[in-house]
């Protein structure tokens, strides 16, 4: 791209990056599977949306129920009911929101949590960088869901501290894939020029260091929103998660501890492990999308 005389450094720059995302939307349209994803995860997060206009609220109401226990499906129940006459598929319906909601927001605090302690592990280095990297190898090696299990039982049952939890036990990994990113991009000629001419730590990590590793946290990120997602249905189907609000995991408790099995009322169970499934194959089909887009040599193999 060729500049006029009165192009503005911040111009070129926004430029740059708009010729940067039309490439890598390029590349990721090219992904098939990406794109099935991406498509697939529009619709559900549109179903969570409109879901209060779709159903009314009232529906979730246990003394406004108006089915029999555990009806099967029917024209005024599509996927029947639970225990006290709610309709499934209001339950499903509404459970998407808070289930989407605490794994999307946990997967932001940790992929935060992750890179700034990346960034600054490897960028600093020495006593604190080595301290860093050992917090993160001690929160890699603990099970995640025992340790999950543990804090909920100590802090209490509610959306909030379940976010937290799930962040908690998470950001190990994106530190250790931003810092080994961090090192890398240390080597390179421009931050040594960068070093040279004076810049600070804050101006080499805020300017050259987190630019280029953001892609990286990127297709990350896709990766871990379905596994907080698991886990807060794990955590939820153990009636380890807020009694107040309705998620997959808390339908699927309910389901369990009412004879949903003994009583083969699949329809109970059926819906809310096939939302869990599909949204968690819509990120992972996205997020396998995104590392082909950002490393080439995938692109043959993920196409």
């Amino acid at each position: 791209m060729t500049a006029s005389p009165t192009t503005s450094p911040r111009a070129l720059a926004w430029a740059r990056r708009r010729q940067s995302f039309a490439r890598s939307w390029a590349a990721y349209r090219a992904q098939r599977t990406g794109m099935v994803g991406l498509v697939l995860l529009g619709a559900i997060v549109i179903l969570a949306v409109c879901a209060p206009v779709l159903i009314d609220e009232s529906a979730l109401s246990v003394t406004q129920a108006t089915g029999g226990r555990m009806e099967p499906p029917s024209m005024e129940f599509p996927l029947g009911t639970d225990e006290v006459g709610r309709s499934v598929l209001a339950l499903t319906l509404w459970g998407s929101r808070l289930s989407l909601l605490i794994g999307l927001t946990a997967t932001v605090v940790a992929i935060l949590i992750g890179t700034a302690v990346g960034v600054t592990s490897g960028h600093v280095g020495g006593a604190y960088g080595w301290f860093a990297l050992r917090i993160s190898d001690w929160f890699m090696v603990l099970p995640s869901l025992v340790v999950a299990i543990a804090l909920l039982a100590v802090l209490g049952r509610s959306m909030g501290t379940t976010i937290l939890v799930i962040a908690l036990v998470s950001w190990s990994g994106t530190t250790r894939l931003v810092r080994a990113q961090t090192l890398t991009v240390q080597a390179r000629p421009y931050l040594e020029r960068a070093r040279a001419l004076g810049a600070g730590h804050w101006h080499q990590m805020t300017k050259h260091i987190i630019p280029n590793v953001l892609p990286l946290v990127l297709a990350s990120a896709t990766l871990l929103v379905p596994s907080a997602i698991l886990m807060e249905s794990s955590l939820a189907w153990l009636g380890l998660g807020d009694p107040n609000v309705v998620s997959w995991g808390s339908i699927l408790n309910r389901a369990s501890d009412n004879g949903a099995v003994s009583a083969h009322a699949w329809w109970y169970l059926l819906p809310p492990g096939l939302a869990i499934l599909l949204v968690v194959l819509a990120f992972m089909m996205c997020g396998r999308a995104l590392e082909a887009v950002f490393n080439p040599r995938l692109r043959g193999e993920q196409a």
